[in-house]
């Protein structure tokens, strides 16, 4: 938990009592923060078990695990926010492949950061599973080459 005013400035979701769900697609939901390990690259993680969102031919539920993982430089999200801003997709009708894309774009706008790739692990609707993957490594930056190399080890079939 952030200890300093700075370190608190722009977050507004951490202690809140009672916790809104939008039912609406909402990214201005997300929250970023400075990034205190600047010095060094590192991975993190998350992992969201339970997204869903809607099939925007039928109105039918989708359901997927979403798998982030990024390579912070300035600022990083903040995890209820994103918590919060993945259930906004509820309601949302978009196909696989665009709420991974939308996912990776909306947190490119939040933080910039140096890599980021997002994978839907969605579950099989007619007998078929999808998993769409997307990737960003920072333009003219050893990570775009990172992006290159892991997007085309991602096609792999397995």
């Amino acid at each position: 938990m952030p200890r300093t005013i700075e370190e608190q400035e722009g977050l507004s979701l951490l202690g809140n009592k009672k916790t809104e769900y939008r039912d609406d697609y909402a990214p201005e939901l997300l929250e970023s923060f400075i990034n205190k390990h600047q010095d060094n690259d590192y991975m993190v993680s998350f992992n969201c078990p339970e997204f869903t969102s809607l099939c925007p031919i039928t109105g039918q539920p989708d359901f997927a695990e979403i798998k982030i993982n990024y390579i912070p430089d300035i600022r990083m999200v903040e995890s209820k926010s994103l918590k919060l801003y993945l259930f906004s997709f509820r309601n949302r009708g978009d196909f696989h492949e665009d709420c991974v894309n939308i996912i990776m774009k909306d947190l490119i706008k939040l933080m910039d950061p140096k890599y980021i790739e997002v994978k839907g692990i969605f579950t099989p609707r007619g007998g078929i599973s999808i998993y769409p993957f997307a990737n960003y490594g920072r333009k003219g930056t050893k990570y775009e080459k990172i992006a290159e190399d892991r997007l085309f080890s991602a096609l792999e079939i397995k």
